[in-house]
């Protein structure tokens, strides 16, 4: 936990700082009332006492009291700055870090996990950073500064008060070693609780399709009561210590009068007064002494569960990233895609996913990729853009290795379309000039082209607002075909020297699919074009069709030369055309 303090820069150090002085002189002003109401029982019980020495002593009291509220309220003005300071910059952080990790270490971590940490675990810290710089400062200096003021007024009121201490730091110490386990199991179950919310938001047309309200239901109550109890359990544990605390309180401030009275009843005369004023003032700072432990034991109920929080951040943080920038930012060619013997395998995998792959697109080239389901074709074009890193061999995008680039000057040169259409909570102008490609703002002409281009001028002028109309999170108001063309805009915007389409013509209607690779041969003829489908239809007029069956490759050519070299290659377009359709294609 204290690793993630890196994250307090000098101007939270120094409020810090301050908090500590104005704890300090709170806790000054605290311990100086008993000593007036000392003297103000003495001048109480002598005779002769004027009335004005009592008030000036209880006006020196308010006084403190005062001091003491108006620093508190400071000191947690400033605590409460910069905990939120540090949360901000934490959370940042680990924002950041989440952005930078690869496909491979991401999936070390869900999607639950990945928010849970982003919020509640950086919440429970921030508690912590908050209370602790109060009351972690606060406690202690109590404490120590009330013994030292009552050092030498009763050796009997002072084991009284050991042995109530002794009593609370067992109680504390039994508790926290009973419950400090239990917290990891909670933020694991907060991390399923949300993920199966999640699931059951995201595939929510699934689960009333099948009828399936129930089986979600029940699979989240599961959850759900696991968690309730596990927390009703650990508040049960630490509710002991409240009434434990009071009972130790009142217990001891029950034996220092007891104490008191025996002592006062077996002194003379002329003693009586001091050890009765001593008796007072011995009350007042026992009960801050023990105040002072139950201060501790608030932040001691906090600590462990905020331990396991930033252990999990940790994790995050430390994950190591593989995926690292170059130093180059252009290529000595333009437009060329190339793997030379390029093998690759999931971290942990033992077999090989892709093996000796080789193939050469250059500039204005179209490339299909085509195979069975699980032969690696998206892996295969995932390897471009590094959403991972080769095993074996290399690949090459203008001449130069992938790996040789920096991230950003490679992100500037693609266009990718993803195999699931991703949409954002926006506009239909925003989706389409989503990100930046190293390139001036993209205007609205060149918007409303890459729109039209993609087939979906139709739709999106038929919207409330056209270009400005609404689009949902996640595209959840307009159907999958029209979130793949605003996806293929959205990369036609960017005018990138290579367009990566990753089956990203599946949901569309074979007329639409038709229309849009005319319109797209002509418009990106100076691109490259790699494109991974399952319709034979859409690849067939490609200058290169690369074909891959279990991870190799199988055949490279033409329609009309693969129909004749692979058979791979004519049994997958058998099985979608008629022999005369593929001979006439």
């Amino acid at each position: 936990m204290f690793k993630l303090l890196k994250n307090l820069n000098r101007k939270d150090w120094l409020l810090a700082l301050c908090c500590l002085i104005l704890v300090v002189s709170q806790v000054y002003f605290e311990l100086r009332m008993p000593d007036y109401m000392s003297q103000i029982t003495r001048l109480v019980q002598t005779e002769g006492s004027a009335m004005e020495d009592i008030l000036i002593n209880g006006l020196y009291m308010v006084g403190c009291a005062l001091a003491s509220f108006i620093l508190m309220g400071t000191a947690g003005y400033f605590s409460a700055t910069v905990s939120s300071n540090f949360s901000m910059r934490t959370r940042k952080k680990l924002f950041d870090k989440v952005e930078r990790l690869d496909m491979a270490e991401i999936k070390q971590f869900s999607t639950s996990s990945l928010i849970t940490r982003t919020t509640n675990d950086i919440t429970q810290i921030q508690m912590v950073v908050a209370m602790g710089l109060q009351l972690m400062i606060k406690a202690p200096v109590t404490a120590v500064w009330a013994v030292f003021k009552i050092l030498g007024k009763g050796w009997q009121w002072s084991v009284a008060t050991a042995i109530a201490v002794v009593i609370l730091l067992c109680v504390i110490g039994i508790l926290s070693a009973i419950v400090v386990p239990k917290f990891k199991i909670v933020q694991k179950l907060i991390d399923r609780l949300n993920g199966q919310t999640r699931e059951n938001l995201t595939g929510i047309r699934v689960v009333r399709a099948f009828n399936a309200e129930d089986y979600q239901e029940n699979k989240f109550n599961n959850t759900n009561v696991k968690l309730t109890k596990q927390q009703i359990f650990n508040q049960k544990m630490f509710s002991i210590m409240q009434p434990t605390m009071n009972m130790v309180m009142h217990t001891l401030t029950l034996a220092i009068y007891v104490i008191g009275a025996i002592l006062i009843s077996q002194s003379v005369f002329a003693d009586k007064l001091t050890i009765f004023s001593n008796m007072v003032v011995f009350s007042s700072y026992s009960i801050h002494v023990i105040m002072s432990f139950l201060m501790l034991a608030i932040i001691l109920m906090m600590l462990p569960r905020a331990a396991v929080s930033a252990d999990r951040i940790n994790e995050v943080l430390k994950t190591k990233i593989t995926i690292k920038d170059g130093n180059k930012d252009e290529g000595i060619e333009e437009g060329t895609v190339e793997f030379k013997n390029v093998s690759f395998k999931y971290p942990d995998a033992d077999e090989y996913l892709l093996e000796n792959i080789s193939f050469k697109a250059n500039k204005g080239d179209i490339v299909a990729f085509i195979g069975s389901t699980g032969s690696g074709k998206s892996t295969l074009i995932n390897l471009i853009p590094r959403f991972y890193d080769a095993t074996d061999g290399e690949v090459l995008v203008d001449g130069i290795n992938v790996k040789d680039y920096k991230l950003e000057a490679l992100y500037n040169k693609l266009g990718y379309i993803p195999q699931k259409a991703v949409m954002f909570n926006g506009t239909v102008t925003s989706n389409v000039s989503y990100g930046e490609n190293g390139k001036d703002q993209k205007d609205e002409n060149l918007i409303k082209e890459a729109i039209r281009v993609a087939q979906a001028t139709e739709f999106v002028e038929k919207m409330d607002e056209g270009y400005n109309g609404h689009i949902a999170q996640g595209g959840t108001n307009v159907s999958g075909g029209q979130k793949q063309r605003l996806a293929i805009a959205r990369a036609i915007a960017r005018q990138p020297e290579i367009y990566i389409f990753d089956d990203s013509f599946s949901a569309l209607d074979y007329k639409t699919d038709a229309k849009l690779r005319k319109e797209l041969k002509e418009y990106t003829k100076d691109a490259t074009c790699l494109i991974v489908a399952q319709r034979i239809g859409t690849i067939m007029n490609a200058d290169k069709i690369v074909v891959l069956d279990e991870g190799k490759i199988a055949g490279i050519g033409t329609h009309k030369e693969l129909l004749k070299t692979c058979d791979v290659y004519e049994q997958i377009a058998l099985s979608q055309l008629s022999k005369e359709e593929l001979e006439n294609g």
